[in-house]
């Protein structure tokens, strides 16, 4: 079968020949003022044949059929100019040489290439020039076609501003009320409702969209962006016009959603007075303050105004990173940065006993499931188990009123060694709220946080930018998301309420199917699957496809935050801790198969088993 695009080639060329026999005809008639003597007929049409057999060759060797018509421009008017001369100076030497009786006037000779070159890239302007007329409605010059989604008081406040935008040309505004359909709004019209908005944006060739119902909750909004965007739509958003002066300009304002937008996660709300009284005036320590969690966290407590916040973190890179931040943008903010390690008692004792935090949030931890797993197992136990336990118990011995563990959704049932760590380190809190009960342990767990150091919304973005394929272990891998903000608002929250060896559930909201992460993230790239692949690997050692938030032995309680719940774990013995720090004082390097060994004899409930591996993975191409 013929490829369309060929078809367009073989038709551009036959209409290129026809113009090179109208030309070489008309130029005759224009000579002999439209008598054209009988000999000198014959003998253009004897010659016509060749003509067109030069002019032929010359088009396809000037390449004149690489480009569309629809996108004609100066390089392919350059390129119609090259052939025609050249077909013209061929001709010419072929008459020459023929010599025919009668000769060819050299009036004929001069007018076919003019008259050649008129007709053809007069087609090809008045082509383009039809074809954007008809896309754009004849009015290329006001902007881009948009359409808008929303026909409030938002939206008629953007169309005013549409109209004097040389950027955008509105074509027309989408609402779901019905009462509104087929009516104007400051002379445009409401065109339907909002599911109807792929029809309408083809029929106007409109690949842009401003969604302007700020007040509609976000998962109104949120539906909209995906409507948009799995319809290869490009899509802004109108923010809030909360805290605008009226008649304040917002069209700058307007932005391209992200994948925040897709995840539909309400705005937290915290009880401000209670953070502040626990963090106002009072020095605070984050543990870990380097990474994702914790230099959101060093962000989020800054707006209370501590009287010190001390950051520690094991790597100089990420503590010079976020030292660096804060001096440039809070550079009123008491601020101590800790080059060390959490398993350093001797530091730990030194920084505690001087400066006196009235709270501690530990955040520092190996957290890359397959990188623990293997050969780092050890490794792991140490920093999150020991690590815990040694900022802990220095936390509470230097007269700490509040110590806040940074935990995941990976500690329940856990598959991997990561995840077995980070609940040994949950349970030594609980143990050691026993034997320190004058600073209350609380743990804060939850799941993925969009964007953090080593997740996987980065790396899908790094291999989009490389053009894919984007891997994805398993189609139907799922996982907890929440923003970095919302996290540890939520973790700061969490700090006030407890009055020890709480275990905070997160509202996560829904888990999201990993693939279907991916496929947001291309699409609003603005790309497609057929440009970027997306590819199965197989689960990684460890890794499961369901990730929980509560163990199945554990229920949960209320608290008078509708975002936390309360887990209530199994209790721990302290006479348990002694025999976990014996374990893990050991003075060797534990073998991987024994540490997984150990894990299963300190958490009951680790299991290795995952779901098998994929017998066949191929590219998806199926929809959402």
């Amino acid at each position: 079968m013929i490829r369309r695009s060929t078809l367009l080639q073989l038709a551009a060329f036959g209409y290129d020949l026809t113009t090179c026999a109208i030309a070489w005809g008309g130029s005759y008639l224009l000579r002999f003022e439209g008598l054209v003597p009988y000999g000198f007929a014959h003998t253009g049409l004897i010659l016509l044949p060749l003509i067109m057999l030069i002019h032929g060759i010359s088009f396809r060797a000037c390449g004149l059929y690489r480009g569309l018509w629809l996108f004609a421009s100066l390089p392919d008017f350059l390129r119609i100019i090259r052939a025609v001369t050249m077909g013209g100076i061929v001709t010419v030497i072929a008459v020459v040489v023929l010599h025919p009786t009668p000769t060819v006037p050299r009036t004929i000779l001069f007018l076919t290439p003019v008259l050649e070159l008129m007709l053809m890239g007069g087609a090809r302007i008045s082509y383009r020039a039809s074809k954007e007329f008809y896309r754009y409605g004849g009015l290329l010059a006001q902007g881009k076609p948009v359409l808008i989604v929303g026909a409030g008081q938002a939206a008629a406040a953007l169309t005013r501003e549409l109209s004097r935008s040389t950027e955008w040309r509105l074509v027309g505004l989408l609402d779901d009320d019905p009462t509104k359909h087929g009516r104007n709004l400051n002379g445009w019209t409401i065109l339907g409702p909002i599911r109807d908005l792929p029809r309408w944006a083809k029929h106007y060739n409109a690949t842009n969209v401003i969604v302007a119902i700020p007040s509609a909750s976000l998962e109104a909004q949120k539906q909209v962006f995906e409507l948009c965007v799995h319809n290869g739509l490009k899509v802004m958003v109108l923010p809030s016009l909360t805290g605008l002066d009226a008649g304040m300009p917002f069209l700058p304002l307007i932005r391209n959603i992200n994948l925040e937008d897709l995840l539909g996660r309400e705005a937290v709300s915290i009880d401000s007075p209670q953070v502040a009284a626990l963090l106002s005036d009072q020095v605070i320590m984050v543990s870990g303050a380097g990474g994702s969690i914790g230099s959101e966290l060093c962000r989020q407590i800054a707006k209370f105004h501590p009287a010190l916040l001390i950051a520690m973190d094991q790597s100089e890179f990420a503590l010079y990173r976020i030292s660096e931040e804060v001096r440039t943008n809070l550079p009123e903010l008491a601020f101590l940065p800790i080059a060390g390690d959490v398993k350093d008692s001797i530091l730990l004792d030194d920084i505690l006993g001087r400066y006196s935090p009235a709270v501690v949030f530990h955040a520092a931890a190996y957290k890359h499931v397959p990188l623990m797993e293997q050969v780092n197992a050890w490794s792991a136990v140490r920093n999150n188990v020991l690590g815990t336990y040694r900022i802990a118990r220095a936390s509470a011995v230097h007269g700490v009123r509040r110590f806040v563990l940074i935990s995941t959704d990976k500690a329940v049932n856990p598959t991997n060694v990561m995840g077995a760590t980070k609940r040994l380190a949950e349970m030594v809190c609980q143990a050691l709220q026993i034997n320190y009960p004058g600073t209350a342990f609380e743990t804060v767990r939850f799941g993925n946080v969009l964007g953090s150091d080593g997740s996987v919304v980065p790396k899908f973005q790094e291999q989009i930018a490389r053009g894919g394929p984007v891997t994805v272990t398993h189609p139907e891998i799922t996982r907890y998301f929440m923003t970095i903000p919302e996290a540890t608002q939520l973790v700061l929250q969490a700090s006030c309420m407890g009055e020890g060896a709480e275990i905070f559930i997160l509202d996560m909201g829904k888990p999201i199917r990993i693939v279907d992460l991916a496929r947001d993230l291309i699409q609003l790239h603005g790309l497609t699957e057929e440009q970027v692949k997306i590819q199965f690997t197989g689960l990684r050692p460890g890794e499961k496809l369901f990730e929980e938030l509560l163990a199945d032995a554990e229920t949960t309680l209320p608290t008078h935050h509708p975002k936390l719940r309360i887990a209530k774990a199994r209790d721990v013995a302290p006479e348990w801790l002694d025999e976990l720090l014996a374990w893990l004082g050991q003075r060797r390097v534990v073998p991987d198969e024994e540490v997984r060994r150990d894990l299963r004899r300190w958490v009951p409930e680790y299991s290795t088993n995952v779901a098998p591996p994929l017998s066949s993975i191929q590219t998806l191409k199926g929809s959402h």
